[in-house]
């Protein structure tokens, strides 16, 4: 039986890099909050053959038709499969000016938790996607990845190219990086890798301008750690577990200005 989809508001927070798909040729992670302040998983979405009035960005609105059930065999509370030749955009992308106040307003609300709190609420009830605000971000580490797609994966794409539609380019980024940083109750360091979408794009720009691999990693740590992670920053990390595994990912970043709160003799 099929079911009947129901209609869904969602402000857009996290966009994972691309990675191939047998089904769709590519496919996006991608993740919101509902308008009652739900989180949600939008998957399968292969947001880079949709149409451009269908391509959303981070801190936009989008309606979207869902199915309550996930993809295959997907049990975590918020997964939901979405019909992508429904998604219409809802206005402008949320600014992030007077210190990201319209971002806040909404992320400020919801719960934060910390890595050990997320791992036990997933064992409860299968909760795969919360906030943390870390304690304190020590290091992104880069490590060395395969330069090529698995062999499955590089058949599809000649498959695709020779038979399929037109097949848009998609480099495997030769790189993992992961984040190494504290909560308030950790008692060693937690330890997650970043799959932010825009990581991977500025991977791939700095490697065409500096034409060195090695000197874009070193520049995107330069930027998601020295930068997105400063302490005049208020950075929080939009987490979420990997499929069919219960490994928690950093899958975005939320890093507006800390908020001065003067003491009462300033």
């Amino acid at each position: 039986m099929t079911e009947t989809p129901e209609k869904t508001n969602v402000l857009i927070t996290v966009m994972t890099y691309p990675h191939p798909s047998r089904g769709y040729q590519e496919l996006v992670c991608t993740a919101g909050i509902t308008e009652a302040g739900d989180w949600i998983r939008l998957y399968p979405i292969d947001y880079r053959y949709r149409p451009r009035e269908q391509q959303f960005h981070k801190y936009q609105w989008i309606e979207v038709e869902v199915e309550r059930r996930g993809a295959k065999n997907d049990k975590r509370k918020e997964s939901r499969k979405p019909r992508p030749e429904s998604i219409r955009l809802l206005g402008e992308r949320l600014s992030s000016k007077n210190g990201w106040q319209e971002r806040r307003q909404i992320i400020d609300k919801l719960p934060h938790a910390t890595v050990k709190e997320l791992v036990r609420a997933h064992e409860t009830d299968k909760t795969s996607l919360g906030i943390v605000r870390p304690k304190c971000v020590l290091d992104l580490e880069i490590r060395p990845a395969s330069e090529e797609w698995k062999p499955e994966w590089e058949y599809l794409f000649k498959q695709m190219t020779l038979f399929g539609p037109q097949q848009k380019p998609l480099r495997k980024i030769p790189y993992t990086f992961h984040y190494v940083f504290e909560c308030d109750d950790s008692d060693k360091p937690h330890t997650a890798m970043c799959e932010d979408w825009e990581l991977g794009t500025l991977f791939l720009h700095e490697a065409d301008r500096l034409g060195s691999d090695e000197a874009a990693a070193e520049s995107v740590k330069k930027k998601f750690l020295g930068e997105l992670c400063r302490e005049d920053k208020d950075t929080r990390f939009f987490m979420g577990t990997l499929f069919p595994y219960n490994t928690w990912l950093v899958l975005g970043l939320f890093w507006p200005p800390k908020i001065h709160q003067p003491g009462l003799f300033n």
